[in-house]
């Protein structure tokens, strides 16, 4: 059975209103969550940056739902600091934990004051990050000298199994190479022709465990208000890699975007009044095989969605299995 979870993005809500959007998202029927992990939001007129880890742990205090977060470790997190985050709530909510690994972006990373490396070297930090991440939660001590490096390390605060640790991906080529290291794979909507693709290249390549879909979407009682949101909130995350990948600003990314369209951003987010559809839409994308997918409503409050969707969406998607 398909789960559909809310995706809380901390970019764009206050880390209080967040808590209070996940409770009452479990409260409406939603059975999972997942959340954002940045430094800084896309824009200045999405205005938040809250900490990820502080916020799950009460989260997940807080609710019974399962949870994910989307995590870059390798340059503003230390590889060993990742893996006692996700070991401690691994070992506190058993079972109700994953984290999705990737490669990051410079909007996020820069502060280091670090380079910004090609992505052939960000994909192959990640990859010795996951192998750092697994042998610490597997109980060993670990030192690694390569493209990070750790220092005699060792977890004391265990979970009993190991959090599943989900690909990231955005592209076939991604999707094919997450499936030589990863327990899921996690990716974002686009048409369904080339999701079928993602999916079909992980399977193929000998990718295990389940398929996550985190899905932009705006909704509102009319289609003026559902393209306006989505176009305040969301123009300057139209961008395919690498530009969203290497700008590093707010005032960057508001730059790039100032001439965006709403039609160029209902290209990547699905904006509607209608919420047939929208199950008609998220119907689809469990029948490609996805078992959780993720309804990210790109506007800054939460309420009126998370009520109509739990009231009039959830209901129709009951029967869908992926």
């Amino acid at each position: 059975m398909t789960l559909y979870g809310l995706h809380a993005s901390h970019e764009q809500v206050h880390p209080r209103r967040l808590l209070d959007a996940v409770v009452r998202a479990e409260q409406a029927g939603f059975t999972a969550a997942m959340c954002s992990d940045h430094f800084s939001p896309w824009s200045a007129r999405q205005g938040e940056s809250g900490f990820a880890w502080s916020w799950l742990g009460a989260a997940m205090q807080a609710t019974a739902l399962p949870f994910g977060v989307v995590n870059a470790p390798g340059q503003r997190y230390h590889p060993a600091i990742i893996a006692q985050a996700i070991g401690t709530l691994g070992a506190m909510f058993p079972g109700r934990f994953w984290a999705a690994l990737g490669t990051g972006e410079a909007s996020n990373e820069h502060i280091t004051g670090a380079g910004w490396p090609r992505k052939d070297v960000r994909s192959a930090r990640l990859r010795e990050c996951v192998a750092v991440i697994r042998a610490l939660l597997a109980g060993e001590e670990v030192s690694h000298d390569g493209l990070v490096t750790v220092d005699r390390a060792r977890l004391w605060t265990l979970p009993d199994t190991p959090p599943p640790l989900v690909g990231a991906a955005v592209s076939v080529e991604t999707a094919r190479w997450c499936a030589e290291w990863a327990d899921g794979l996690i990716t974002v909507n686009a048409p369904v022709e080339r999701l079928r693709e993602m999916v079909d290249a992980y399977r193929e390549a000998g990718g295990r465990g389940p398929l996550t879909l985190q899905v932009h979407l705006s909704w509102a009682p009319s289609e003026d208000e559902a393209a306006r949101v989505a176009h305040e909130q969301w123009r300057s995350n139209v961008f395919a890699p690498p530009v969203c990948w290497d700008l590093e600003m707010t005032d960057h990314f508001d730059e790039v975007s100032r001439n965006v369209t709403p039609e160029q951003v209902a290209g990547v987010v699905n904006v509607s009044a209608d919420l047939g559809r929208h199950a008609a839409r998220l119907r689809e994308y469990a029948e490609l095989g996805f078992d959780n997918v993720m309804l990210h409503h790109v506007g800054q409050e939460q309420d009126a969605f998370i009520d109509a969707f739990g009231a009039e969406v959830l209901p129709q998607l009951k029967d869908v299995t992926s």
